[in-house]
């Protein structure tokens, strides 16, 4: 029996990459989906119909997870088209990498507001069904940058460090509930978002990797449909890296 028989889930940021990945990965374990995008209609609708092939629900939702009442508006959705909400994974994310000192103002608002507020947002808006049924899985994908820093990447590293300190609280208010909070910081997988980096500096990132390989997408939807299962029912405020060993 697939472990999330029954189950409903929202993946934000799920049209393309490891939130595509989660949302398939989620809905091969039984669970119907809720698909997140903010650009990409065409390719949201490709994951929903991807979804679908394997026989469960899926619907798609435009939605600016940094936008507080766009956020709540997608959660409801969420609940009202597929009739509850189980699981909430905060996967949407941006980057707009530059050294400090040549640092806009604006970028460093955008990569908060997307990455950190987004999660506030999303959180707040899935808390009170989870509470009301007294259960509930909520995810965050993070990133090692989070939890070593990375040059270039104060603004992104500051929101993902952020999210883990927002998550290991959030488990705590909620844990009386029986509602886990847990966090998936990925190490280097190959996505949109770090496809312009030059064989020089891929190189070099593989040899920080005691694994020497990077991973790919699936190695993190695993993690979340793990999380996102009865038998992580026990695991609450947890920081899971899959990074290769990067991170250790």
């Amino acid at each position: 029996m697939a472990i999330l028989s029954g189950k409903v889930a929202l993946v934000t940021g799920s049209s393309r990459g490891i939130g595509r990945a989660i949302a398939l990965e989620l809905a091969h374990q039984g669970a119907d989906i809720a698909i997140n995008y903010v650009h990409n209609a065409i390719a949201a609708t490709e994951v929903v119909r991807e979804i679908e092939t394997l026989g469960q629900r899926a619907i798609s939702l435009e939605a600016d997870v940094g936008d507080f009442s766009q956020a709540k508006t997608m959660v409801d959705c969420a609940i009202k088209e597929l009739g509850h909400l189980d699981i909430l994974v905060n996967n949407a994310g941006i980057t707009r990498d530059m050294l400090l000192m040549r640092m806009r103002e604006d970028d460093w608002e955008a990569v908060l507001r997307v990455n950190l507020k987004g999660v506030f947002n999303t959180c707040q808006a899935a808390m009170r069904p989870f509470l009301r049924q007294r259960s509930g899985r909520i995810i965050n994908i993070s990133s090692v940058s989070g939890l070593m820093g990375q040059v270039g990447q104060t603004n992104y590293a500051a929101s993902k460090a952020g999210m883990i300190g927002f998550s290991k609280s959030l488990a705590r208010e909620l844990g009386p509930r029986g509602i886990t909070v847990n966090v998936v910081a990925p190490g280097f997988i190959p996505t949109d978002l770090n496809a312009d980096l030059d064989a020089e500096m891929q190189a070099h990132l593989k040899s920080l990797i005691p694994l020497a390989r990077f991973g790919a997408v699936e190695d993190i939807a695993y993690a979340v449909a793990f999380l996102a299962s009865a038998q992580a029912h026990y695991i609450t405020g947890v920081v899971l890296p899959v990074d290769g060993g990067l991170s250790m």
